[in-house]
């Protein structure tokens, strides 16, 4: 796809969360705190699930995708607004403002399409139990794994095949810290509500009824161990929890910003910051801290770190 384009704007002014001097300066510590901790915590969580062999499950291996696409997703913007905290002049290019809003919709379909097959794994393994391993075999996973990456690349193609050529000859100030497709697209010098419903459709209304689906199917899981409770039933309610608990904070801002492109809301930079940066830090602690498996190999992976360290 050609990045040439019928504008006049070759950049574009990115207004960030304040313009306090102060205020930067404490953003600018506390976001690199956040982003260190998110990159160190879902890293943490790879390699983990990785090298623990009791750890090789379809769950796990598909938790290990999703730290992946979550320290993607919190690097696509997060270090250049680290860097805008500490810069007089918030700038970046037309190319770059494209690529921001590509990986963002690749890595938010990727995301999606994954949240769904481990809802899928959650339902094959609490309701069809005796035939888990033969459902949820090695191939499958990789097979979701790799939609969930192609699904990624065709949504943000098609997100990208109609902003890229949009002529921009006016205003350039995106109220954002990163190049947000429903900010860019209000830009343009052309009428562009054909394209705000597109994106309504294409973004919005597919994060929202996958949201309910995703709803409706932890509702029967939860109704199935309710109904056969037993002793391992805390650990799956706890399982599920986990997950809903993701997918809540995943899918809530995404589908207020994108459900209603057309007006801006004061809330939306905040939604904006939580679901590029907070949503993919809290991932792994929310793991973490509910599952006994993963705990328990981080702790043998540190101790065995330490040990090689202390022989040399």
């Amino acid at each position: 796809m050609a990045w040439s384009n019928q504008s006049v704007v070759t950049e574009f002014i990115l207004r960030g969360l304040s313009s306090s001097l102060e205020l930067q300066i404490f953003y600018f510590l506390f976001f690199s705190v956040v982003y260190a901790a998110t990159v160190l915590g879902n890293l943490l969580i790879v390699v983990t699930i990785a090298s623990e062999p009791h750890l090789h499950s379809p769950m796990y291996f598909l938790l290990g995708n999703l730290s992946f696409i979550d320290m993607s997703l919190a690097s696509f913007a997060t270090p250049k607004m680290i860097a805008d905290f500490l810069s007089e002049h918030k700038v970046i290019s037309f190319e770059g403002c494209m690529t921001q809003i590509f990986f963002l919709h690749l890595l938010g379909g990727a995301e999606i399409v994954l949240l769904i097959s481990m809802a899928f794994d959650r339902y094959v393994a609490i309701c069809k139990p005796l035939r888990y391993l033969t459902i949820m075999s090695r191939r499958m996973c990789v097979g979701l794994v790799i939609l969930s990456w192609i699904v990624g690349i065709f949504h943000a193609l098609s997100q990208l095949a109609f902003t890229v050529n949009l002529p921009f000859c006016g205003p350039n100030e995106v109220d954002s810290f990163f190049c947000d497709l429903p900010l860019v697209i209000k830009l343009a010098c052309v009428d562009t509500y054909i394209l705000g419903v597109f994106m309504v459709s294409t973004s919005g209304m597919i994060a929202l009824v996958c949201f309910i689906l995703l709803v409706i199917s932890y509702t029967i899981i939860l109704v199935i161990v309710r109904q056969h409770s037993s002793g391992g039933s805390s650990k799956v309610l706890s399982t599920c929890s986990a997950h809903f608990t993701v997918v809540t904070l995943f899918f809530g801002p995404c589908i207020f910003i994108y459900v209603w492109p057309f007006t801006n809301f004061p809330i939306d930079k905040v939604l904006s910051v939580f679901y590029t940066i907070f949503t993919p830090l809290l991932n792994p602690v929310i793991y973490t801290l509910r599952n006994k498996d993963v705990k328990y190999s981080m702790r043998k992976l540190s101790i065995n770190e330490i040990g090689i360290v202390k022989k040399t």
